[in-house]
């Protein structure tokens, strides 16, 4: 018997029961002015995120982007989450009067200023 031959046990992996968090006995009801729990359910950028990650079930993911939706609404939570440092954000920059009506390009000299036309 060679070792391609030999039979082996193959385990499965294991899986999980996944139980809505929303469902049973002790569960948090679905409040909009609950905004620690509403945050648990939305990612840093202030998506809902879906029930396939978080294992809430279809009844309660709708119930739960209902009372997401009204917190954005009365401004509990943030509608956008957009983290940015002063050092990240580009400062303004006036340009110049040739950078102004440069077109670049391959056109060589040819420039379209304002100073031609007079």
């Amino acid at each position: 018997m060679s070792a391609a031959e030999i039979p082996t046990a193959r385990r499965p992996f294991f899986k999980r029961k996944k139980s809505c968090p929303f469902s049973g006995p002790k569960a948090p009801a679905i409040d909009w002015k609950d905004v620690k729990l509403m945050k648990k359910f939305i990612s840093e950028r202030g998506k809902i995120l879906p029930s396939r990650i978080t294992n809430v079930c279809q009844k309660k993911q709708r119930e739960l982007a209902r009372a997401i939706k009204r917190a954005r609404y009365m401004a509990l939570i943030p509608a956008v989450q957009i983290e940015m440092d002063k050092s990240d954000r580009p400062a303004f920059v006036p340009r110049d009067r040739e950078q102004r009506f440069d077109r670049g390009g391959d056109r060589g000299e040819q420039r379209f200023d304002r100073t031609d036309r007079e």
